[in-house]
């Protein structure tokens, strides 16, 4: 409840900023401004993820990094979006939806069978995604899945109200130097 309450109020302070890149993106490549995905979500069941639309309308629906050249397909907006994890304060919906949380392990794509499979082996998809995590701010998109699944464990081993406070604050720094992200 807690986290459906503080992204609520987060949604409606941050609101003048939504409608910032709303406005951005439509003047760019028009409607939609949002995307949505299907994921993975708690107990192996799935939810539509929203973001900001970060690429092009005619990008393939496939992770980025699979992509043969990613950036012809990223809006101008779309890098600045990225880079700041703008794309992602949508993820607040989802939060409110009861989908997401703010401290969890990112959702997998409805396709990524072998994330799924190491998370299920781990107990892992036992947690509610969340829009950071121990795993991405140890790495984010520069360590292999097994990796992520293993600090993904560990998480779930030491989850508590200081720690996620100490993986919030992490990614605020990650966020800002730009630390982890590949695409």
């Amino acid at each position: 409840m807690l986290n459906k309450l503080l992204a609520l109020i987060i949604l409606i302070i941050l609101f003048p900023i939504f409608l910032i890149i709303a406005i951005f993106i439509y003047f760019e490549d028009g409607f939609p401004v949002f995307f949505h995905q299907k994921r993975v979500g708690l107990n192996y069941t799935f939810f539509h993820i929203y973001k900001f639309r970060s690429m092009k309308k005619n990008t393939p629906n496939v992770a980025t990094h699979l992509l043969t050249n990613p950036q012809q397909y990223l809006l101008k907006i779309g890098g600045i979006l990225r880079k700041l994890s703008l794309d992602e304060l949508p993820n607040l919906i989802n939060i409110i939806k009861g989908e997401m949380v703010f401290v969890g392990p990112r959702p997998a794509l409805y396709n990524q069978d072998d994330l799924m499979a190491l998370r299920v082996a781990a107990g892992v998809d036992k947690l509610k995604p969340g829009i950071t995590g121990w795993a991405q701010i140890n790495g984010r998109d520069e360590i292999s899945i097994e990796k992520k699944v293993d600090f993904e464990k560990e998480y779930l081993l030491r989850k508590s109200f200081t720690f996620d406070m100490s993986i919030i604050v992490k990614t605020f720094t990650n966020v800002f130097s730009s630390k982890g992200i590949a695409h």
